[in-house]
């Protein structure tokens, strides 16, 4: 059993709100993470709306159903699938509006069933569970988690203060070839990843996205995932991919819209202090587990990567991504994830922002080593500030070496490996 560092947020949530809706992929552990609550949620009932008999009730009754709970703290897992008892929820909240009635889990967003939206927009918290990061694969406490998010040591300017472990080549491509799905990290064999991988985009065609939508040709599905998967890390060409899909504009939007909802791609926004002509607008796309992009880039083996360099600066950018989107939920900062790009050709992979309106910069590189040029992206992101540059309040490289280096005032490159320490 693994710790989940976003189990405080979670209790915060059932504290102050009536209805929590801990969202994420299937097989993140949403259902892992609920069951070991404790506390007044040891005796919450619990259904599952992946069972026949629960599934059945609740759409045939669904007020009939909510009002057997009246008066429990009651667990509702894959919510999604029964959007006939949003109303009954809101209703029953609305008869008694305690904080911690309902912990809802769905392994689509909130946002794509109008019905959860609509009815309790107000009245619930939403929380999204990733599949686990390093460090809580590490098994650090979730104490020692959050007293040293790398996220809130990199807005405090504390990042010497940063734990680095060494880390060979071979252990990093490991960790990217595995991803973090609970269920791979903990019972698969790397020699069965890709067959993990291929039954787990089986049952999302056929059953997620079967439920969420009338889509006819899901055939199509597993092309399109596999044509995302190509372009990972780069600016989203919808007139492209749907040339390369062969899908018209409106049906792409469509089934990109599904993928998102179910948390099989993240699209980073491009970061601009004022809509400017010089900024590119395409969000950049990002997969949403490492493991994952290996199986849709056909990576299957270290020795795969070693021969496609390229390759493995796509995989270290996404899982660098994902990783700071983890960090940041259970992150102090709360930062929004942001890249940005210029039409000359100026970057940087990712910016963090706080709610403060500070700004940290990030750049990812897949060498040993780092040199001053290597920072001019950052540089130039901080000048392209003018009169708000002081709102930058550091920048890093982050590379696969094992020391932190200063290189200039607030500017660092950092080893992949202390992102989790």
């Amino acid at each position: 059993m693994f710790a989940r560092f976003i189990e405080p947020v979670l209790r915060v949530a059932l504290n102050d709100r009536p209805v929590t809706f801990l969202q994420g992929p299937r097989q993140s552990g949403k259902t892992s993470l609920v069951r070991q609550l404790n506390g007044a949620w040891e005796t919450a009932e619990y259904r599952t709306f992946d069972d026949l008999a629960t599934l059945s009730a609740a759409r045939n009754d669904p007020a009939g159903f909510m009002a057997g709970f009246r008066g429990k703290n009651l667990i509702l897992d894959e919510v999604q699938r029964v959007p006939e008892v949003c109303l009954p929820i809101k209703y029953e909240v609305d008869l008694d509006r305690r904080p911690g009635r309902f912990l809802l889990t769905g392994s689509a967003s909130a946002m794509v069933v109008p019905q959860l939206a609509d009815a309790l927009v107000g009245r619930m918290e939403l929380i999204a569970l990733w599949p686990l990061a390093q460090a809580e694969i590490e098994a650090r406490t979730i104490t020692e988690a959050l007293s040293a998010n790398f996220v809130d040591l990199a807005f405090g300017k504390r990042l010497m203060d940063s734990r680095v472990v060494p880390l060979q080549r071979d252990a990093l491509i490991q960790r990217l070839l595995r991803g973090g799905f609970p269920e791979v990290v903990s019972q698969i064999a790397p020699g069965r990843y890709h067959d993990w991988f291929a039954s787990y985009i089986s049952t999302l065609v056929q059953r997620d996205v079967r439920d969420l939508s009338n889509i006819q040709a899901l055939g199509e599905m597993p092309n399109l995932l596999t044509l995302l998967g190509a372009r990972a890390t780069g600016p989203l060409n919808i007139t492209d991919l749907a040339r390369s899909v062969k899908l018209p504009r409106a049906t792409l939007d469509r089934y990109l819209s599904l993928l998102n909802a179910l948390f099989m791609m993240q699209l980073v926004q491009p970061w601009s202090i004022n809509i400017s002509s010089r900024v590119v607008k395409a969000p950049k796309i990002l997969i949403s587990d490492a493991g994952l992009l290996a199986y849709l880039l056909n990576i299957a083996s270290s020795d795969q990567l070693t021969a496609l360099p390229t390759q493995l600066g796509v995989l270290l950018e996404n899982f660098v991504g994902m990783e700071l989107l983890k960090l940041s939920g259970w992150s102090q900062a709360k930062p929004k994830l942001w890249y940005y790009r210029t039409h000359d050709g100026k970057e940087v992979d990712y910016v963090l922002e706080n709610r403060q309106g500070q700004l940290f910069g990030i750049e990812v590189k897949a060498a040993a080593t780092v040199s001053s040029s290597d920072f001019n992206g950052l540089r130039a992101f901080s000048q392209s500030l003018g009169t708000h540059a002081d709102r930058v309040v550091g920048g890093m490289v982050i590379y696969t070496g094992d020391s932190i280096v200063p290189f200039g005032e607030h500017l660092f490159a950092v080893p992949v490996s202390a992102l989790w320490g």
